[in-house]
């Protein structure tokens, strides 16, 4: 089975569950999902199938459906998009015998089903025309090929499935995978061309990746220079950017700005290789260095990484270019190159923002980094949040109150190159996790770190999922402010809320009081107290986005602080904020101002 795919096999019935599970086998990857009903402890149990499958394909999952065709339509057509972003779906017959791929045809699902019927030894029902008549799709070549986005794919296939003249042109990469059935014509009005060059275009053009990029630089070298070195280095060699596999360089660069910023900028992988396996490459060199060699250990950064990237039967293409501070070199291979065969690579930390509490407040980005994370660091309660996008990773479970512990281990799991995702509840960069891994890499760096290449994804806040069921209490200025002590000093905390009070925000309160701790409470209410009207609404929130959700309003006079806890959060309004009744619901909102403008301008 390919590594493409890790799908979630769902039974909704006990004969579709021993099928789940026989595919499951053959494949060797995938998880099962099946109705609570008939679920082991082996299993991701659901109890709502449509919200559940749904949920699955959002987030991006391969989804394998044991059910009929209609379930799984009728299942994903409110949350479809476009077919260039639909995940790969295929529903199977409930004896194993049939695989019919519904969406994501050309995104993995033609070949998915083509693996599931040959593990099942069963019939792929695959009814796109390229597949089916060609044996070959031109929108979704083979790994390593890329397809230039101005292509006319739809006039070359119909010209191709109709026997019409189209001629072919192969400058790079092999082609075989084009197979031997096409009858290919000499100058034709249509053409493909497979190349890595950027003068080379037809009305489809494909890039194999071919080629390797070679970089070295000085610390902390100039972003922009290095990126219009590397964009200058293709363009004098007429490579196209499309064909780069990768930007390859010497492994004490992996945590260099410039040379990252470079991999973004061309949307390839950075690989990173060890000075000994570069100075194996100084035969092959066309400019060895000694000063190199006296420095990092290789004659050689830039031509030994692209050589020792694009393999042995390579050609050093662009010899080393120079900047005031980087040196670009451009390596090519005969045939396409894969770029996790080289060095290592940077592995991904994600801290991700969840929300409160319920899947339906979560950013499709979120579910997305979640989806592909393989290890999964958080207090356990937040993981359990996640349900199905849980199922496929390791869950690195830990204590509440372990917050330095879960960031380092977080970051350790990412160093070894495999996607880890650390798990907030609210928002990641609010009173979340992803300042202190920051803190951590700022202050205190371990040296595999700086293979991490961190990520945050935003979630939606408690503060604000509050202010939402209770109406738009944070329509105006607004702070928030943590009353927990065990980080910030007392008297810090009480000049925040004398400022905060002194300068009418609305103030949410984050971790306003535990069981052993209701002093800070009961001095906060006490100095807002001072600064607010008695009845100023105080909305108290509770459980957000779970089942035992409470919202409620009081006043500042009508509060009792027993009453609150560390589930709780609190947003006490300004001077401004109102509460009213109208179409058939009460609410809290603090007023921008828009009424006296209105009365101004009458």
């Amino acid at each position: 089975m390919t590594d493409a795919f890790f799908p979630a096999i769902v039974a909704l019935n006990t004969p579709g569950l021993a099928t789940a599970r026989r595919l499951c086998a053959a494949l060797g990857t995938g998880r099962v999902h099946a109705s609570r009903a008939i679920a082991t402890a082996d299993d991701t149990p659901f109890d709502d199938a449509t919200s559940h499958m749904g949920t699955l394909f959002a987030s991006g999952t391969p989804l394998v459906g044991i059910c009929a065709s209609g379930i799984l339509i009728r299942a994903l057509a409110p949350v479809l998009a476009n077919k260039y972003d639909d995940a790969p779906v295929v529903a199977v017959s409930i004896d194993g015998t049939i695989a019919v791929p519904l969406l994501g045809g050309h995104r993995g699902a033609n070949r998915l089903a083509t693996i599931i019927a040959k593990a099942l030894d069963g019939t792929a029902a695959v009814t796109t025309a390229g597949d089916t008549a060609l044996g070959f799709a031109l929108d979704d070549p083979p790994a390593g090929w890329r397809i230039e986005p101005d292509s006319d794919v739809k006039t070359v296939a119909s010209a191709l499935l109709n026997d019409k003249p189209v001629t072919l042109q192969v400058d790079a990469g092999d082609a075989t995978w084009l197979g031997t059935a096409i009858d290919w014509q000499d100058d034709a009005d249509l053409t493909l061309v497979l190349s890595d060059r950027q003068s080379a275009a037809g009305d489809v053009t494909l890039r194999p990746t071919t080629l390797v990029m070679g970089l070295g630089c000085e610390r902390n070298a100039d972003t922009a220079q290095t990126i219009a070195l590397a964009e200058a280095t293709l363009a004098e060699a007429d490579f196209s950017p499309a064909s780069l596999a990768c930007i390859a360089s010497i492994d004490l660069k992996a945590d260099e700005p410039a040379i990252r910023a470079v991999a973004a900028h061309f949307g390839v992988p950075l690989r990173l290789l060890d000075a000994a396996t570069l100075e194996a490459e100084t035969p092959r060199l066309a400019n060895p260095s000694e000063v190199v060699f006296n420095a990092v250990g290789c004659h050689g950064v830039a031509e030994g990484a692209a050589l020792a990237g694009a393999g042995p039967a390579a050609t050093l293409s662009v010899p080393k270019q120079k900047s005031s501070a980087a040196t670009c070199a451009i390596a090519r291979a005969p045939d396409v190159v894969r770029a996790a065969d080289i060095g290592r690579g940077l592995g991904r930390l994600t801290v991700v923002g969840i929300g409160p509490g319920t899947e339906t407040w979560r950013t499709g980005a979120a579910a997305a980094a979640l989806a592909s994370a393989q290890h999964l660091v958080g207090y356990g309660m937040y993981l359990d949040l996640l349900g199905p996008l849980q199922a496929h990773a390791t869950r690195h479970d830990f204590p509440l109150g372990a917050e330095t512990e879960r960031a380092r281990a977080a970051l350790d799991l990412a160093s070894t190159g495999e996607p880890t995702a650390l798990v907030c509840s609210g928002d990641a960069g609010i009173y979340g996790m992803a300042s202190l891994v920051f803190e951590l890499l700022d202050h205190h760096p371990d040296p595999a770190w700086k293979f991490v290449d961190v990520r945050v994804e935003p979630g939606i806040t408690a503060m604000q999922a509050a202010a939402a069921r209770a109406g738009a209490p944070l329509g105006h200025d607004f702070c928030a402010i943590s009353l927990s002590d065990l980080l910030t000093p007392w008297p810090v905390i009480e000049r925040k809320l004398e400022a905060a009070g002194d300068g009418d925000f609305v103030i949410s309160l984050y971790n306003p009081a535990g069981r052993k701790r209701r002093a800070p409470l009961e001095r906060a209410l006490e100095i807002l107290r001072a600064r607010r009207n008695a009845d100023c609404p105080v909305i108290i929130a509770r459980s957000l986005g779970r089942d035992e959700e409470d919202v409620r309003v009081e006043t500042l006079a009508t509060l009792d602080p027993d009453s609150i806890d560390m589930l709780s959060i609190l947003i006490i309004g300004n001077s401004e904020t109102r509460q009213a009744a109208r179409a058939g619901r009460s609410f809290t909102y603090t007023p921008r101002g828009y009424s006296r403008k209105e009365e101004g301008a009458a």
